[in-house]
């Protein structure tokens, strides 16, 4: 069992939860995840290590409240326990100092992009990032990303926070104006790493992306990950999950991840009192 050491919420949909898991803390890298399991007949879902303090032994996850294991996830409190937390999984992402990169990250992408950028910070990178969402209300760790980051650009597709507008608005306004970058690092929603993708390969602009292919087993086993890059089959869960984002087969990806929207669809009522 893994205790809670702290939980809170980060918008309506987003919480974000500290665990014990010492192993854990100890041994993992930006980049990498974890499956857990609510209970002993719970699914096993993949998670990004948002944060981690090895001497503490705690990790942090974000999720995003949007179906039935994420809803028990959400139930629970600090001080109780869930079943199961396996980890690191995944290739640490390959950091190296450079004079300036930038990340984008939509939605909860921002999570899984935090622990990279501030890495590249302590290493000595100058640190821009470009945070986007729907609205206002999906923005999250804004202020955690202030911290480090020399600027921190917000757009949203409504306007009701930041410039209204694409991050991939931003990113082109910004390199037009003369800003210089090494590196984008972009995760967030595939549609979003596609074309942030499709609009840095012309400027020679190298960019990094992290995928989330439907995962089941999380050892490469199970072939659901399964991505094509570079013209070559690779498993998200123990090649990735970054890539070179001018490499990914995003169409394939996009195909792949709408295979089960009806089941997804479905209103389901397991655990429901009087069913």
């Amino acid at each position: 069992m893994y205790l809670i050491l702290e939980k809170k919420k980060l918008n309506n949909n987003v919480e974000e939860m500290v665990l014990h898991a010492p192993f854990v803390a100890r041994h993992c890298e930006p980049g990498q995840f974890i499956i857990l399991r609510v209970d002993a007949e719970g699914e096993r879902v993949p998670l990004t290590i948002a944060e981690y303090d090895r001497a503490k032994g705690s990790v942090s996850i974000i999720y995003q409240v949007a179906g039935y294991t994420t809803r028990k996830l959400s139930e629970k409190k600090e001080g109780e326990s869930i079943e199961d937390v396996v980890g690191p999984l995944g290739q640490p992402t390959a950091l190296h100092p450079m004079k300036r990169v930038i990340g984008i990250g939509g939605g909860v992408g921002a999570a899984p992009l935090y622990p990279q950028l501030r890495k590249l910070s302590e290493m000595g990178t100058s640190v821009d990032v470009i945070l986007g969402a729907r609205s206002k209300d999906f923005i999250i760790l804004e202020e955690k990303f202030s911290q480090f980051c020399k600027n921190v650009y917000v757009t949203t597709d409504d306007g009701s926070y930041g410039a209204k507008g694409l991050v991939t608005t931003k990113l082109k306004e910004l390199v037009e104006a003369g800003e210089k970058y090494d590196e984008v690092i972009a995760i967030g929603p595939v549609i979003m790493m596609k074309f942030v993708s499709l609009l840095t390969k012309p400027w020679g602009l190298r960019t990094n992306v992290s995928l989330n292919p439907i995962m089941v087993d999380g050892t490469g086993m199970c072939g659901g990950c399964r991505v094509t890059v570079g013209g070559q089959t690779k498993f998200a869960c123990v090649d990735g999950p970054d890539f070179d984002g001018h490499q990914v087969d995003y169409d394939e990806l996009m195909r792949r991840q709408s295979m089960y929207k009806t089941e997804e669809a479905h209103s389901c009522k397991i655990g429901l009192k009087g069913d």
